[in-house]
C-alpha cells in the first residue's frame, strides 16, 4: 500500500538502499526517463514524485486528479498522465500542467495502456507514429506526437490490457482477451496478442491459452516475446518478414539505417564478394528472379502512389514503372512483375522473350514492352 523499495547492486549482491512507505495511496505506475537519470512515481490519489538515479527527490506534487498510468516523452521534457476518469493530461518535466490531450473514443472508456517509443535514434518510415494510447474497449490510438490532431485509431476487437513497442519501433503489440461463442452457445474468454505496424496495419494475431492477460514484454532484440496469462508465462519467437531476394549469384536485402530516413539495400555477389549499397525511400517490398530484382516503394505522386524500380545485380536501375494499386503481395518472374492488392492484380511484362535488360547508364536507354 504505497510501498516503494529501492535496491542497489553492490559487489554482485542486491541490497535495500531505500524504503519509502507513504501509507496514503496505492502506487499505480512508475517509469524511468529514457536516459535513466530520473524516475517518476504516480500514486492513485494524484501525488507524483520525481527522483534522480542517486536517490534524491527532485520534486513532488499533488496533481489533484486520480491517476492510473504515466509515460515520459522520449526527450524527457514532458510527462503524460492517464486518469481514472478516462482522460490524458500533458505536463512538463517539472510538473507544470500544459494541456489535456484529445482522445478519439468515448469519454467513459478507461485508458488501458500508455507507450511512447523513443524516435531519437531515427525511424524506419517518415511520419510514423510513436505514442500509443490503448483503451479497454479495444481501440488503439497511434500518434506521431503529443500534439498530433490526426491520429490513427485502430479497433483491435478485444478487451485491451497491454500495449508494447518492439525495440526498433517497427511493430506494436496489443494484448488482451476476446470473447468467443461456441456452437453450443457457450461463451468464453480467449487471450491473444495482435501485431500492428506503426501506421495501424494489422500484421498477425496470436492466440494463447488462458483468459486474463496481465503483462507482456519483448526481449532486447525483439525476436522473442513473453506474455503473462493467468498464472502462466508464455514465450513466443518472432519471425520478422525480412525484405530480401536472391537472383543469379546476388543476394539483395534491405535493412534500416536509423540515422537516415531511407532504407539501405545491399547487393552482395556471393561469388566475387562484391558489395553495393544503395538507399531507397519508403521501401515496401523486394522481389527477385533471373537477372533482376524489383524494389517496390511508395512514391510522392498522388495519381500513381507506388513505384517499381527494376535493378540489375549491381543495384543499377534498368527500368521503372508507376502503379496505381496498393501492392500487398509481389513477385517477379523471368519476364513479368506481378503485384496484388486486396481486390486487384497488376501484371507488367518488363521483358520479352528475346530482350535482355542492361543498366540504363550502360545502355543509354531502356527497352519498351507491351503493357
Amino acid at each position: 500500500y504505497g510501498l516503494i523499495i529501492v535496491w542497489m547492486l553492490h559487489k554482485g549482491m542486491w541490497f535495500e538502499e531505500m524504503i519509502n512507505n507513504r501509507n496514503e495511496s496505492t502506487v499505480r505506475d512508475m517509469k524511468w526517463a529514457r536516459d535513466g537519470q530520473r524516475i517518476c512515481i504516480a500514486y492513485e490519489d494524484g501525488h507524483v514524485i520525481v527522483g534522480s538515479v542517486d536517490g534524491n527527490r527532485l520534486w513532488g506534487k499533488e496533481l489533484r486528479i486520480d491517476l492510473c498510468f504515466l509515460e515520459w516523452s522520449p526527450d524527457g521534457r514532458n510527462l503524460i498522465f492517464a486518469t481514472l476518469d478516462h482522460k490524458v493530461h500533458l505536463y512538463d518535466s517539472a510538473g507544470n500542467y500544459i494541456a489535456k490531450m484529445q482522445l478519439h473514443t468515448d469519454d467513459k472508456v478507461p485508458v488501458a495502456a500508455l507507450e511512447w517509443f523513443d524516435t531519437s535514434a531515427g525511424v524506419v518510415e517518415q511520419g510514423q507514429t510513436a505514442l500509443a494510447i490503448g483503451f479497454s474497449n479495444g481501440l488503439l490510438q497511434l500518434m506521431r506526437s503529443e500534439t498530433d490532431d490526426e491520429p490513427i485509431v485502430v479497433d483491435t476487437a478485444m478487451n485491451l490490457a497491454k500495449v508494447q513497442w518492439n525495440s526498433s519501433g517497427t511493430v506494436i503489440v496489443a494484448a488482451g482477451n476476446h470473447t468467443v461463442t461456441s456452437s453450443s452457445g457457450e461463451r468464453r474468454e480467449v487471450a491473444m496478442m495482435q501485431f500492428f505496424t506503426p501506421m495501424g496495419e494489422h500484421l498477425r494475431t496470436l492466440k494463447v491459452p488462458g483468459s486474463s492477460v496481465a503483462s507482456l514484454s519483448f526481449e532486447g532484440s525483439s525476436l522473442r516475446i513473453a506474455l503473462a496469462v493467468d498464472s502462466f508465462i508464455y514465450f513466443a519467437n518472432i519471425r520478422p518478414e525480412y525484405k530480401w531476394g536472391f537472383f543469379g549469384t546476388t543476394v539483395v536485402c534491405a535493412y534500416p539505417k536509423f540515422e537516415r530516413s531511407d532504407t539501405a539495400v545491399l547487393f552482395f555477389d556471393t561469388k566475387t564478394g562484391q558489395r553495393v549499397t544503395k538507399y531507397v525511400k519508403r521501401l515496401l517490398h523486394v522481389a527477385a528472379r533471373g537477372d533482376n530484382c524489383a524494389l517496390i516503394t511508395q512514391s510522392a505522386e498522388t495519381n500513381a502512389p507506388y513505384y517499381v524500380i527494376l535493378c540489375n545485380a549491381l543495384g543499377s536501375p534498368v527500368d521503372s514503372k508507376y502503379i496505381h494499386i496498393q501492392p500487398k503481395l509481389t513477385t517477379l518472374t523471368q519476364h513479368h512483375f506481378v503485384a496484388s492488392s486486396d481486390d486487384q492484380v497488376y501484371v507488367w511484362q518488363y521483358r520479352t522473350l528475346t530482350a535482355k535488360l542492361t543498366s540504363v547508364s550502360a545502355a543509354g536507354s531502356t527497352l519498351r514492352r507491351k503493357e
